[in-house]
Order: C-alpha cells, then sequence, then structure tokens
C-alpha cells in the first residue's frame, strides 16, 4: 500500500497547476460545464519529450478537451540551454522563463506539466552523448517516478527512439527513456526506493506522435505505409468556447514568447498520426483508450459516483450553476469515503474548485508587502464572499506552515464580503523562495534535487499559505490559498504577485566578470538591499589572499526594507595572470548572508525571484585592446556590450532606425547583436548605409543569425548562405586556417589555448557557401563529422572589414572566457591598413 503522502503530493501538483499569480482563477459557465464533464472520464496520457516547446500542443489540447482525459507533458528538461528573444537571461535563469511558459501554456490547452532532474547543457548531436551527460539513470528513474506517480494509461513519445543522430540528441533520448522506462515501471525490483511514496505502474499501451515531418516531406509521408499508424482527427470545433482545437493549441503555443514561437491558430479538419510501439495492440484504432475502462467502475466502489456525476452534468443550468453544488457536494464526500485509489484525489480536487466556481466563491489571502523575510510578522488581509443562493459557512481558516488555527463560524451570506485582518507569524527556518532546483549545486548535465517528492514537480514550491475551511451544504471543505500580493497599476490595473520569502539582506556585484589588464587598482561596486527594516552589519568583498582589497569591511545601515545602496571596494590584481571568483558577503550578527537576489518579470509569466550566489569571475590576463568606439545594434537580447565594456571600449547602443550616415560617423566599429537579422525589420533598409560605413574604412561585426527567417537575405555585401552547421563540443579541436592574419595576431597572438574552457558549445549556424571574398579563419568540427569552416569570415570591402561570426560569444563572454575575449578584441581591432592575406588560407 503506498502511502497518504503520495496522495497529498498529487493533490498538491493539482493545486499548483490552477493557481495563476497574474489574475485568481474565475470560471465562466461554460468552462465549468466542462470541468464537470471531465469528472466522469479516468482516462489519462502522458506525453513525453525533451525540452519546452518539443510538445505538441494540438494533440494535448484534443485529449483534454475534446476526450476529457487527463493529459500531462513531462519534459525532461526546463529548456536551459537554448536562446532567448525576449532578454538576455541563459541558461539557468532562462529554464526559469520556459518553465513558467510551459506552466502558462498547460493553463490554456489543459495539459499538466511535468519535469525531471535533466539540465539542458546545449544542443546534442547523438543520445550517446546525452545521456552520458545527463546521467542516464538519474533520469530514467525521473520518468519511472513521473509515471508511477501519474499512472498514465496512454504514453505518447514526440520522437522516434529508433532514429539516433538523425536530431537532436535530447529528442532521441527522451523517446528511448520513455520506452525503455514502459515496463519497468511496473517492476518493483527497479528503483524500489520510489516504492514508499508511489506504487509499480504498467502503462497500457505507448505510442510516437509521428507526422510528415520524420519522413522529410509530405509527399514520402503519402506514400509510405501507414498500416501500424492510429489517426486521430484533431480538428474539433468547440462551439460552446467558439475556438477550434488548432485555435487553442495555437495560444498554448504562443506562451513559448522567448523561443519565438507565436503561433497562428488555424480551423477545420486535421489529423494526427500514432505509431503503435509498445503494449497491447488497438483493434480497432478508433481510440487510444480502447479496452480501458474510463468510467467510474475502474475505482472500486465508485460506480454511484459516475452515475451522480452525469445526472450532475445532464441538468446543470447554465444560469444557474450553484443549483448543481448540492450534488456536487455529495460527490465529493462520495469520493473522500472510498478506498486509496489512484483517481479520487484528484477528481475531489476538481470538484472543490468547481464547487468554488458555481458558488462564485472567492477567497483570497493578500499580503501587504511582496516581499517579508523568515521569521517576520506578516499582516493579511483575507477576503471571503459567497455569491450564490447556498447557505455556506467559514469555520475558520489557518496559516500554514505553523498550522495555527483561527475560530471564525461566519456566516458567509448572499454577495456579502467578509474581510479578516490577520497577523501571521512566519516561522524563522521558512525557506526563501526560489526555484527549488536551483538551490543546490549541479552538474553540467542534472540538476541536484535530494527530495524524492519535489522532483518532477514543476513550479516554485511556496510554503505561506492560508487554509479556508468553509461549510457548504452540511460538508466542509478546506480550500487553500497561496498568500499572494497585489497593486493597481495605471496601466495594467489589478497585478497580482506571489509573496516571496527573501533574506535579511541580498548583494550583488554590479559587475559578472571583472577584467583586469594590468596591476592598476580596480573599483568595484557591490550592490546591497535590505530585505527587512532596521539592519545594520558590515559587506565584504572576499578574494584570495593574493588579490588586494581594500577597505576589509564597509559598515551599512538601512531603516527600511527595500532600500538600496552601491559601496564600491579598491581591488588590485596580482602581477601574473590568473583567474579567480569573488564573493560578496553581508555579515549582520555574525551571520553570513551571501545571496543576490534576480528578478525575472515579464507580463506573459509570473515574476520569479532566484536567488544565487553573489559573485562575479575576476580575471588577470595581459590582453589588449586599443580605444576603438562601437555602436552596438541589439538583436534578440545578449549581455555583449556589457562585456565588451569591461574590456574598455566605449559602447553605445543605437536602434536600428536611427542609422544614418551621420549617427555612425564618430564610429569605428558597429556590431550587430545575435539574431538581429532575425528579429530587427528595421535593418532591411540599413543595409546600404552599413556597407557604406564599412566601405569607408570602418569595421562591421555581423554575430549569428539563423537561417530561414531571415529579414532580408543581403545580410553581407558579398553572397553568403547560413546553414545549420554547429560545433556543439565546446572542446573541439580548433584549426587555424589563417594564422598569418592579422585577426590571429593583433593586438593579441591567438593561440590553441585561448579555445580552453569554452561554455556550452563553440558556435553556432555557421555559414556553408560564401563568396571568395571571405577568408575562413578556423576549422573545427564535431566528433565523426565534417570540417565546418564558417565559424569566422573575414571580407575586405571598399576601405574596411566585414565580418560574419557564428561564434558563441554571447554566451563566452558573459561567462568570462578569456580567450573569447581576446579573439572579441582582435576582430574588434581590425584597421583599414591591414590586408587578407589569401596565401595563408588553408582551405
Amino acid at each position: 500500500m503506498y502511502k497518504k503522502s503520495y496522495l497529498i503530493s498529487i493533490v498538491l501538483l493539482i493545486c499548483l497547476q490552477i493557481t495563476n499569480a497574474q489574475q485568481p482563477q474565475k470560471l465562466n459557465s461554460v468552462e465549468i460545464y466542462n470541468q464537470i464533464e471531465k469528472l466522469n472520464f479516468l482516462g489519462s496520457v502522458l506525453y513525453i519529450a525533451a525540452h519546452p516547446d518539443d510538445e505538441n500542443t494540438r494533440l494535448i489540447s484534443f485529449l483534454a478537451n475534446d476526450q476529457k482525459a487527463r493529459t500531462a507533458y513531462l519534459s525532461l528538461t526546463r529548456g536551459d540551454g537554448g536562446q532567448n528573444l525576449i532578454g538576455t537571461q541563459l541558461r539557468e535563469l532562462l529554464g526559469v522563463i520556459r518553465t513558467q511558459e510551459l506552466i502558462e501554456a498547460r493553463k490554456i490547452d489543459g495539459g499538466e506539466q511535468f519535469f525531471s532532474r535533466a539540465n539542458d547543457f546545449g544542443f546534442s548531436k547523438n543520445p550517446t552523448e546525452t545521456l552520458s551527460i545527463w546521467e542516464k539513470e538519474k533520469v530514467l528513474a525521473d520518468v519511472i517516478w513521473a509515471i508511477r506517480k501519474f499512472q498514465p494509461d496512454v504514453i505518447v513519445n514526440r520522437f522516434d527512439h529508433r532514429s539516433p543522430g538523425t536530431t537532436h540528441g535530447h529528442h532521441t533520448a527522451s523517446a528511448m527513456l520513455s520506452v525503455e522506462s514502459f515496463k519497468m515501471a511496473n517492476d518493483p525490483t527497479v528503483f524500489p526506493e520510489q516504492l514508499q511514496f508511489v506504487k509499480p505502474w504498467q502503462t497500457k499501451r505507448q505510442f510516437f506522435n509521428t507526422s510528415w515531418w520524420f519522413y522529410g516531406t509530405m509527399e514520402k509521408f503519402n506514400a509510405a505505409d501507414k498500416t501500424n499508424l492510429i489517426s486521430l482527427e484533431t480538428g474539433t470545433y468547440y462551439s460552446n468556447l467558439g475556438k477550434s482545437n488548432q485555435e487553442i493549441a495555437a495560444l498554448s503555443r504562443s506562451r513559448h514568447q522567448s523561443q519565438g514561437f507565436g503561433s497562428t491558430g488555424v480551423r477545420g479538419e486535421e489529423t494526427e498520426y500514432l505509431e503503435f510501439i509498445n503494449g497491447e495492440a488497438l483493434k480497432d484504432k478508433k481510440s487510444l483508450f480502447e479496452g480501458i475502462d474510463t468510467s467510474w467502475n475502474r475505482v472500486k466502489g465508485g460506480a454511484p459516483i459516475g452515475e451522480l456525476l452525469a445526472i450532475i452534468a445532464k441538468e446543470f443550468d447554465s444560469k444557474n450553476p450553484s443549483a448543481s453544488i448540492p450534488n456536487l457536494a455529495k460527490a465529493f464526500t462520495m469520493m473522500q469515503a472510498l478506498e486509496p485509489n489512484q483517481w479520487s484525489p484528484v477528481k475531489a480536487a476538481a470538484v472543490k474548485e468547481i464547487i468554488a466556481a458555481c458558488a462564485g466563491l472567492y477567497l483570497e489571502a493578500v499580503a501587504q508587502n511582496q516581499e517579508t523575510t523568515p521569521g517576520s510578522t506578516l499582516k493579511l488581509k483575507l477576503e471571503a464572499i459567497n455569491r450564490s443562493a447556498i447557505p455556506m459557512e467559514l469555520i475558520s481558516v489557518k496559516t500554514i506552515p505553523n498550522n495555527i488555527l483561527s475560530s471564525q463560524n461566519q456566516d458567509l451570506k448572499y454577495n456579502l464580503l467578509k474581510t479578516i485582518n490577520l497577523d501571521f507569524k512566519l516561522p524563522e527556518n521558512l525557506d526563501y523562495t526560489q526555484p527549488y532546483w536551483l538551490q543546490d549545486a549541479g552538474t553540467t548535465g542534472m540538476y541536484t534535487v535530494n527530495d524524492q517528492n519535489k522532483r518532477g514537480v514543476p513550479d516554485i514550491l511556496r510554503e505561506a499559505k492560508v487554509e479556508f475551511n468553509i461549510r457548504i451544504n452540511g460538508i466542509e471543505i478546506p480550500y487553500e490559498r497561496t498568500i499572494v500580493y497585489k497593486y493597481n497599476d495605471d496601466v495594467k490595473g489589478e497585478v497580482y504577485n506571489y509573496l516571496d520569502i527573501v533574506p535579511d539582506v541580498t548583494t550583488a556585484i554590479t559587475d559578472k566578470v571583472l577584467l583586469f589588464k594590468d596591476t592598476k587598482t580596480k573599483q568595484v561596486g557591490v550592490k546591497i538591499k535590505a530585505g527587512k527594516d532596521n539592519i545594520k552589519g558590515n559587506l565584504q568583498l572576499e578574494l584570495p589572499k593574493n588579490w588586494t582589497v581594500t577597505p576589509q569591511n564597509i559598515p551599512f545601515s538601512f531603516e527600511k526594507k527595500g532600500m538600496e545602496q552601491i559601496f564600491y571596494f579598491d581591488v588590485t590584481a596580482p602581477k601574473k595572470a590568473e583567474e579567480t571568483i569573488a564573493k560578496s558577503v553581508a555579515i549582520i550578527d555574525n551571520k553570513r548572508f551571501d545571496k543576490e537576489q534576480i528578478i525575472i518579470s515579464y507580463d506573459h509569466i509570473t515574476k520569479q525571484q532566484v536567488l544565487q550566489t553573489a559573485s562575479a569571475k575576476c580575471i588577470k590576463t595581459d590582453l589588449k585592446t586599443n580605444e576603438e568606439r562601437i555602436a552596438y545594434i541589439m538583436g534578440a537580447g545578449d549581455e555583449v556590450p556589457n562585456s565588451l565594456t569591461q574590456l574598455g571600449y566605449k559602447v553605445t547602443l543605437i536602434k536600428a532606425d536611427e542609422i544614418t550616415p551621420e549617427k555612425l560617423e564618430n564610429f569605428d566599429v558597429v556590431i550587430t547583436g545575435v539574431r538581429a537579422y532575425n528579429t530587427i525589420n528595421a535593418l532591411v533598409n540599413k543595409q546600404a548605409i552599413l556597407f557604406d560605413f564599412v566601405k569607408n574604412g570602418k569595421t562591421m561585426i555581423v554575430q549569428y543569425n539563423t537561417a530561414g527567417d531571415l529579414v532580408t537575405n543581403d545580410i553581407a555585401p558579398y553572397p553568403l548562405k547560413l546553414s545549420r552547421d554547429r560545433v556543439t563540443e565546446e572542446d573541439a579541436e580548433v584549426r587555424f586556417l589563417a594564422p598569418n592574419h592579422p585577426v590571429m595576431n593583433y593586438p593579441n597572438t591567438i593561440t590553441a589555448q585561448d579555445f580552453k574552457g569554452w561554455k556550452q558549445e563553440q558556435g553556432l549556424y555557421y555559414p556553408n557557401e560564401f563568396d571568395k571574398a571571405f577568408t575562413p579563419i578556423f576549422s573545427s568540427n564535431d566528433k565523426g563529422e565534417t570540417p565546418k569552416n564558417g565559424a569566422l569570415l573575414i571580407a575586405p570591402y571598399g576601405k574596411g572589414h566585414y565580418v560574419y561570426t557564428g561564434i558563441s560569444f554571447f554566451r563566452e563572454l558573459p561567462e568570462g572566457v578569456t580567450g573569447a575575449y581576446k579573439l572579441i578584441s582582435n576582430i574588434i581591432s581590425l584597421k583599414p591598413s591591414q590586408t587578407i592575406s589569401i596565401q595563408n588560407n588553408k582551405l
């Protein structure tokens, strides 16, 4: 028998899914009726793939809304290794954004969301590499944990487990792990430590969600043998919603804003194809649930519940949804009385919220401030209102996690607002608000999550809550609400955020990479922010003893929470080249506070707080630069301008529509940010001006763009064709094709050592066809592949130089990779008098 904590964890996940900090969920009659219909369907599907945006939202929406199945998406990673089209966050911070985008997508298409501990370490060309970096056994354990916990009747893989090397290695690996887990999840000898929380589970059948894309062309797909395929007509029009299934799916897909996956909804017939790969084969190929009892008869003693729910659906009055409450309350009680099973907790949690929706029962716990600290007293305003004729009573409220009960015994009369002011003393040991998967140090391929019950949970775990105990029609029902903070914005109106638990004080070194090109003293700024009123202490900047830091301590004092100040330390580097980490620490009453608060705020997702160790990389190097003035045209967003400022350059951000000959006259170099030619339409009409800038003796540097969606094909003054070529092995051997080229020798000499210690990849979307005017500088390739020569291309144009590079400077510079700094400074330092030495090319 599995433990009660398993059931509680399922309910917790459901609550996490239906809570929306941006606005409370308020269902209309149509949405209530749809939820009632779902109560009487006891079938489930788990969709499995590798990344956010891999999921087929059309199929998830169809299964959740047309079939009424409990449908979930298991994304093995949180998408940390992708690119970001809406901001400068990369790696783990991008993973936080993409996590929230998936949660928002599921709120639209009706699915649920899960993850494994796998870290998206970047593009991988084969599953062998993927599974070695991911630590296969750990990710396999997480897939089996998800299966045992969710207990799906059907599993659908997005990718083909039989095609290694034909797509992203993460993709194939996700399918391989899913197939391997199919029978293992039912074996009690496999990961037996999980069985104190869950029980073994055997899924009925498994499919691969194929499409023409996997065949290469639509013509090949149409000609293919489809004997082993089942087809689902997913172009449903939901007349009560006024939307097609594809339109709902497009809205869901469009939540993936950081990846640029905005989607336009379509209408009409549409077919999804599923290839049977495991389990009990279908006979008539009409339903994924063939041979599976999806009624309440599958639960011991559940038949009367199914009968009652059928009556509730039949008698539902859209003009008076509250008329369904007595029977819904009865159904809730009946579900609670059943022996432990997989479905009662899920459906009972749904019934509770349906009852609240039918009654217009609004329950809310609002904090006076958006941030507070452990051990503080939080002033809350509680709101409860019953907007139905059904008799209700607020029995009590309980604060969580200190579990202090406050008796109320107040009638909730029709449309009469009840407000309660409450002081909530938070526990001293309350955890800070942060993504739980980032709390402990991980590896390149895996996050560390030691608590088994946290694994797979999609969102931040927020402990501060209030439970409203409501008596409805004689039945007591507890409603748990996460504490929120809200305010009125003059433009947006009412804005909701969750309450965040923060440290007493946070610090941040203002520059994340500190370059010391000599032994001159440099001022290093450290920002400090108060998390509560009336705090004082000492600020320190910690570096190894061979680095000189003065003063050793800086006293600080803040009267009010939220106050910020920047203090400066004088830092002198040692004479020899060295790389190290600086940490900023605040000392209050002999207690160390070493966290930096990072806030991620976008309108389409819930505001996020991330706490990281407050640190910066310090580099003592003999790197040389000149004094070029740089105009930087931001593309999708990156931190390259800040990195160039650290090098000592004067960098000015200019918008593409501001580009004029006069505007560029005072600059020596123009650099376009990553994917500028994918995202900035105004560049179409500025190419002539930019090319004239080069012709007159200046340098233009174009960073990587993706092929296929360029705003103009004329991104260079000579023919140049982008491809999908990339070098994902950051330690791949780099061969010098033009060793005597000025870019290899001035003002810094570039050696093989400068390509050591790179992060995630060398580069991406290299040109594979280019005019003979271009000189390729480097060649490298991943193991088993042909050489890729398009990483850095330089062409003379008039008196100046045009440079195209797919090198991932946008990753390497913020990571403090010294070789990348040397190389970019050499590219920037190209002079009109420098000529190309063609005879040195090794093509």
